[in-house]
């Protein structure tokens, strides 16, 4: 889930991305095969709409997070992600293009898994334990607000992975299996990009340019511009479009490991 800050008007001279939109409501289950199967092959990255979760609720997780991310730095810190990759991680913390930025991103996040206790034989896997919550005290709710959307958002992962499957010619529940997403390592982050404008030039950003690693990211956004992607990444030079932000409706796009499981069919 991304904040940003408030700004009126789309970019000034930029190219907008159209990108297919899956409707997970529709009964025709064929069109969505046919659409989705269509944007994987084109840059692997569409639109998710009706998926189930209500406007209001997203809107109290967007809250949420905003009231996270005001908290005093100490305070913050105080929840520092750990050797399991949960908790707050600061501005200029993470670096995901260390050929083209000079310091880290402009952003700052927060990591939260799925929830494993610490006495748990499956705790000592990598990414598997127990969560870093701020003390309920300061953040009332806060803990089961994000447990309740981090439920909720691996139910549309696996609704989404369903419809890929049919996609791949495979069997519908074929993601569904214990291996695959019946219990997956599945990572929601929460950022904040403050006011720092990118500036490529001067090697700048709030967040490098990249590919996620997973099998697909669901990607919650405000009302702001912010989102470029890059449909080829070997053109020279390189394209950048932005993705007009889609009320109640996830970006999704591809991980690495799904590009590879297709034998790079799917971008």
């Amino acid at each position: 889930m991304e904040n940003m800050p408030k700004q009126d008007d789309t970019p000034a001279s930029t190219t907008i991305s159209f990108l297919n939109c899956i409707d997970l409501s529709t009964p025709d289950v064929q069109q969505s095969v046919s659409l989705l199967k269509q944007a994987c092959l084109d840059c692997g990255f569409f639109y998710v709409t009706n998926h189930g979760i209500s406007q209001e609720f997203m809107e109290e997780v967007f809250s949420q997070s905003k009231k996270f991310f005001e908290l005093p730095l100490s305070e913050k810190m105080k929840v520092l992600r750990n050797e399991k990759h949960r908790g707050y991680t600061p501005v200029l913390d993470e670096l995901l293009d260390p050929d083209n930025q000079i310091h880290g991103d402009y952003k700052e996040g927060y990591y939260i898994g799925v929830e494993v206790p610490e006495d748990d034989p499956e705790a000592d896997k990598p990414f598997y334990g127990p969560n870093v919550w701020p003390a309920d005290g300061i953040l009332p709710g806060w803990r089961q607000t994000m447990e309740k959307f981090h439920q909720q958002a691996l139910g549309v992962a696996r609704a989404v992975a369903r419809i890929i499957a049919l996609a791949l010619d495979l069997e519908a529940d074929f993601f569904d299996k214990p291996e695959m997403l019946g219990h997956p390592i599945a990572v929601m982050r929460l950022l904040h990009y403050a006011g720092q404008i990118s500036d490529p030039s001067k090697g700048l950003y709030g967040a490098g340019a990249h590919s996620d690693y997973g099998l697909i990211t669901l990607l919650a956004t405000d009302d702001v511009y912010g989102l470029q992607i890059c449909k080829d990444k070997d053109a020279q030079p390189q394209v950048w479009e932005f993705v007009a932000p889609l009320k109640g409706a996830f970006v999704v796009n591809l991980g690495d490991m799904l590009e590879r499981w297709s034998n790079c069919i799917f971008k």
